[in-house]
């Protein structure tokens, strides 16, 4: 009886990150997002004859930046070629790139080997519009120059990734880490971030690669995830009915969910590349080394394992803290403030505290300072406030500000305790009112408890205890 092949994916990411810098490449014309059409341009981005590049010295520090980063050897020596090829987007006809010298060799982020980062200039911006001013329309396409010659990093990684979640994660972790040394706004929306993936498959236990096809421009990283399943599962399915998988570009379309062949996927020789005649070589001198370490801030990922080993927190909660760098000196600057807080206490509270902010907002920005945060995790260690009363603490101190302890006095949240008159007689009308959850808890059924917790935590406006309630339940039990 024979049976179905299982194959796994190999997937490998190229990604094209807009550097920060102020001026373009090869040109003093300033950056822009969103201003009026070509109006940053000169003869040098518009490929005018008899214009000469310079290299912007500022990209080629945040390229050291980023192979310093990714733990990549930085060559001494590196060359810019050009990369011909005839697109309306693309006016001297060809790209300025590096080629088989490039600024940074083999590195590593994480579990995926880097396979090189180069520096090269981004091509222009097409428009496409009918005569109703609508985009997707065929009748016209405009072009946008604005955007041509900007600084790119391109960061290539070795097929070291097996699935889509695997491919999203390990993107946002790299998105992070350039965020953290400060040399690209990686804002995937505004096209500061651009990723391609290389994706094939083969059968499970077999080292030999299958054909690989390209996914082109996936702007968010919910339609990387969602292209890349989708390409694994077109594979599949070809090889399993017989047919060759056929090298080519793809582009995935995530309202439909459907895949389009662009073209053939083209090889370097395809593009004629050869040295840039009008560049020497770019050596990374000693003292640009010093100064691209000298700007490094500590990783996210050795960050997330220094919450982990140091501190004690989970894994989990560790990296959900460090892969957000306002979220993590928030977290310091609380712990730094709160005289013995616990840091793992004050770490799960930070989820309580996402929640209330907007999304992907900097608690920074908010009214509520780390030092009350912290203020108020050490008053519920202490029994001072219960859980849920501290959680209405918290929304008022990030809407308004405060110490919380004014904050409970004021707005009546502090906590009951067995001593506090009312509270056992409270228990005891819970008991009354739902015998059968009563009965269920007697019986040795701990989740039975929850509707008759909930009855005083509503009859006290949450300021009971959870632990003070369910001790005297038991006690009133009997159990």
């Amino acid at each position: 009886m024979s049976t179905e092949v299982e194959y796994e994916p190999v997937i490998g990411l190229e990604i094209h990150v807009q550097l920060k810098t102020r001026t373009k490449m090869f040109c003093g014309c300033e950056l822009s997002f969103g201003d009026p059409p070509n109006i940053h341009t000169c003869p040098r981005c518009l490929g005018l004859p008899g214009t000469l590049p310079v290299i912007n010295e500022q990209a080629v520090h945040y390229g050291i930046m980023i192979g310093l980063a990714l733990d990549c050897e930085i060559a001494p020596r590196s060359q810019f070629h050009r990369k011909n090829y005839f697109y309306p987007d693309l006016p001297k006809g060809y790209q300025i790139s590096q080629y088989d010298v490039p600024l940074c060799g083999a590195g590593r982020l994480g579990d995926v080997r880097i396979h090189r980062v180069h520096l090269e200039e981004d091509a222009a911006k097409l428009v496409h519009a009918g005569a109703s001013g609508r985009i997707h329309s065929a009748d016209r396409s405009a072009v946008d120059f604005n955007r041509g010659g900007t600084p790119l990093a391109e960061i290539v990684t070795e097929p070291d990734l097996h699935s889509a979640d695997d491919a999203r994660e390990w993107l946002n972790l790299l998105r992070t880490t350039l965020r953290a040394i400060g040399v690209s706004d990686v804002n995937m929306e505004e096209g500061s971030l651009r990723c391609d993936a290389n994706v094939s498959v083969r059968p499970v236990g077999t080292t030999e690669l299958g054909t690989k096809t390209e996914l082109k421009n996936m702007n968010s990283f919910r339609f990387l995830a969602q292209g890349i399943k989708a390409e694994v599962d077109r594979q599949v399915a070809l090889l399993r009915s017989g047919q060759p998988v056929l090298q080519e570009t793809l582009h995935f379309d995530p309202g439909t969910g459907r895949l389009t062949s662009m073209r053939s996927k083209e090889e370097a020789h395809d593009y004629r590349y050869f040295p840039e005649p009008d560049l020497v070589p770019l050596v990374a001198t000693e003292e640009m080394l010093a100064a691209a370490r000298a700007e490094l801030p500590e990783l996210p990922a050795a960050r997330a394992q220094r919450f982990e080993q140091d501190l004690g927190l989970a894994g989990d909660r560790a990296r959900e803290l460090a892969f957000r760098t306002e979220l993590a000196d928030f977290y310091e600057a609380a712990l730094a403030a709160g005289d013995g807080v616990d840091p793992v206490a004050l770490a799960n509270w930070m989820q309580a505290l996402v929640e209330k902010l907007p999304e992907g907002s900097d608690p920074s920005q908010s009214s509520l300072g780390p030092a009350a945060f912290a203020a108020l995790v050490q008053m519920v260690a202490a029994k001072a406030v219960s859980r849920d009363a501290a959680r209405e603490v918290l929304g008022i101190m990030i809407a308004d500000g405060g110490q919380p302890a004014e904050i409970v006095e004021r707005e009546g949240l502090g906590s009951l305790s067995s001593e506090d008159s009312g509270l056992a007689e409270i228990v005891a009308a819970a008991i009354a009112a739902d015998p059968s959850a009563a009965e269920k808890v007697r019986g040795g059924n701990m989740k039975a408890v929850g509707p008759l917790v909930g009855y005083v935590m509503r009859e006290t406006k949450g300021r009971a205890d959870g632990g003070e309630i369910n001790r005297l339940i038991r006690e009133q039990l009997g159990i």
